[in-house]
């Protein structure tokens, strides 16, 4: 039987993307992304984690990243994790885990208003890309979730 390695998570982009086009004509988007949960600890009082994960797109779900994500909007994103490895300057192998995005729908932002104005080739918000369709489609609206 095959593995499976599916990461889903929502949450908040912590940095604008960081978009490089490679030699080769590949493009690729790096941002950070927040997921956070809420719970009560043993005196009652609520508490928040934050996690920060490493979030990689490539080719045209980087394109879209590049033109319409910024920092503090929510989005939804489907991967899977990859670790890689190289050496610093020192000659010492380090090691990342980063989520290699397939498909990302845009939840909106933080704050609605964030950037302090819209331009004109802005895309709506809830709006769902995958590397392997290019068409856009609407995500469900149903905040009736059962979690």
């Amino acid at each position: 039987m095959a593995g499976v390695n599916k990461v889903i998570l929502v949450g908040n982009l912590g940095k604008d993307p960081e978009v490089r086009h490679l030699e080769n004509g590949a493009v690729v988007a790096n941002f950070s992304m927040a997921t956070s949960e809420t719970y009560k600890d043993k005196n009652g009082v609520r508490q928040t984690q934050t996690e920060w994960h490493n979030v990689v797109l490539w080719r045209g779900l980087a394109e879209i990243a590049e033109k319409f994500l910024k920092k503090g909007n929510m989005i939804y994103i489907e991967g899977k994790l990859r670790t890689r490895s190289w050496e610093d300057k020192e000659g010492v192998t380090r090691y990342t885990t980063e989520v290699v995005g397939d498909s990302m729908t845009m939840l909106g932002s933080k704050s609605d208003n964030n950037s302090g104005g819209s331009t004109s080739d802005a895309k709506p918000d809830n709006s769902s890309f995958s590397e392997k369709e290019t068409e856009i489609e609407d995500a469900d609206e149903s905040d009736d979730l059962p979690f």
